[in-house]
C-alpha cells in the first residue's frame, strides 16, 4: 500500500481522500490543517488515523510516500516547495502557486528531486473529453479552425456572497480566470494538443465591494472576463468565464471546429459528446466503451447509460497518478497533469491580467 498524507481539510481533501480511497492500493495515513484539534476532528470524521497541526509533523510522518496539497491558494507555493524539499511524491491543487517566477522555481525542484508531480486539472479525464482528445490526435477532426466555449458558475452572483478568494491576499490577484478559467484553458490545450501563444483578455469587476454582515470590502479581483485566444498553430478561439451567471452551477463547455467536422462538451451534461457534420447528420455520442476509441475507452469504466461524472474523472485522474508513483518516476508524456502544465497555465493567466491592464495582446511565456 502506498501511503499518502492530505494538507488541507476543506471541500477538496475529502475529495482526494474519497478518490484515493477508490483505487485500492493507496492509503491516507496523515492529515494535516491549520489546527491540530481542527485537523484531528477532521481526521476522526474521515477515518484517517494519523493527525498533525502543521506541514512540517505531517512530512516526518514515518513511511509517507506521497504528499496532497489541498490548502488556499496563497499557501500552495511554499506547501509545494516543502513537499519536493522532503522528497515526496507531490500532487497539488490548482493553482500550482500565485505567480510565473514561483512555477518557474517549483518545475525546477520537481526535476531536481525526481519525484513524481501532479495538478489538479480534473477535467482532461472525463470520457467524452478523452474521446474528444483521441479524435483530435487521430485526425478524424480535421485541420483545427477554432476553439471557443466558456466556465459560468453563479455562486457570487450576489453583493452578499463571500469567499476567502475574493481577497487578493490570499486568492490571488485573479479569481474567476485562474479558479476556473484555468480550468478551461488546461482542458481545451489538452483536447486540441496546442498551447495557447497569445491572449487578449477584457475582465469585469461587476460588485465593486462585497458585503459580509454590516462590512462592506472593497473588490479587486475579477468576477467575469471574456478572452481571445491564439495558438500555436496559428488556430484562433475565445472563451468567457464568469462567476455571476445566473443559473450556471459550473458550466465548463467547449466547442472545437476543424475542417472535417465540429465537437462540443458540456460538463452539465458529461457523459455526451457532440459531433458536428456538414454533409451528414449530426451526432450525439454517449460514453459507453464499446462506442469510444480503444485508446481512451478505459476512461469510461461502466456499460453505456451508467452515470458517471466528477467524483469519477477524479478518480481517472488519481488512478493515473498513482502508477506514475508505483513506477516510481514520472511518465514521458503523462495524461495527467503536471507541474509543467501547472506552470503553462499560471503563465496564461499573467497573461491574461496583463493583457487586461494594457488592453493589448500580450505573448503567453514558456
Amino acid at each position: 500500500m502506498i501511503q499518502v498524507g492530505i494538507i488541507g481539510s476543506g471541500f477538496i481533501g475529502p475529495a482526494h481522500l474519497e478518490a484515493l480511497r477508490r483505487l485500492g492500493n493507496v492509503q491516507v495515513v496523515a492529515l494535516a490543517d491549520s489546527s491540530l484539534e481542527g485537523a484531528q476532528q477532521k481526521a476522526r470524521a474521515l477515518h484517517v488515523p494519523h493527525a498533525y497541526g502543521c506541514v512540517e509533523d505531517l512530512l516526518a510522518h514515518p513511511g509517507l510516500q506521497v504528499v496532497h496539497n489541498c490548502t488556499p491558494n496563497h499557501l500552495h507555493a511554499d506547501v509545494n516547495r516543502q513537499i519536493l524539499l522532503a522528497g515526496k511524491h507531490v500532487f497539488s491543487e490548482k493553482p500550482l502557486c500565485m505567480t510565473g517566477e514561483e512555477a518557474r522555481e517549483l518545475v525546477q525542484l520537481a526535476e531536481q528531486t525526481g519525484v513524481v508531480h501532479g495538478v489538479s486539472f480534473v477535467y482532461r479525464q472525463f470520457a467524452m473529453v478523452q474521446q474528444a482528445a483521441s479524435m483530435l490526435r487521430a485526425g478524424s477532426v480535421g485541420r483545427l479552425f477554432a476553439a471557443h466555449g466558456s466556465y459560468l458558475q453563479d455562486w457570487m452572483l450576489l453583493e452578499t456572497d463571500d469567499n476567502w478568494r475574493v481577497d487578493a491576499a490570499l486568492g490571488g490577484r485573479s479569481r474567476t480566470v485562474a479558479d476556473i478559467g484555468s480550468h478551461w484553458c488546461d482542458t481545451v490545450q489538452f483536447v486540441t494538443g496546442q498551447r495557447i501563444s497569445e491572449v487578449m483578455a477584457d475582465l469585469s469587476i461587476v460588485w465593486p465591494t462585497r458585503k459580509a454582515g454590516n462590512v462592506a470590502r472593497p473588490v479587486s479581483t475579477e468576477d467575469l472576463g471574456s478572452v481571445l485566444i491564439r495558438f500555436a498553430d496559428g488556430s484562433k478561439g475565445s472563451f468567457l468565464v464568469s462567476q455571476v451567471s445566473a443559473g450556471r452551477k459550473n458550466r465548463l463547455s467547449f466547442e472545437i471546429n476543424g475542417s472535417e467536422r465540429s465537437l462540443a462538451w458540456d460538463q452539465e451534461t458529461p457523459q455526451q459528446l457532440w459531433i458536428g457534420e456538414r454533409l451528414r447528420p449530426n451526432q450525439l455520442l454517449s460514453d459507453d466503451p464499446r462506442l469510444m476509441n480503444d485508446d481512451v475507452a478505459a476512461s469510461a469504466h461502466f456499460p453505456g447509460g451508467h452515470i458517471e461524472g466528477w467524483p469519477d474523472a477524479f478518480k481517472n485522474m488519481m488512478a493515473q497518478f498513482y502508477q506514475a508513483v508505483q513506477d516510481g518516476h514520472m511518465p514521458e508524456n503523462p495524461s495527467f497533469a503536471s507541474f509543467h502544465d501547472g506552470a503553462n497555465v499560471m503563465h496564461i493567466i499573467d497573461a491574461i491580467m496583463k493583457s487586461h491592464l494594457e488592453q493589448r495582446w500580450v505573448r503567453v511565456e514558456s
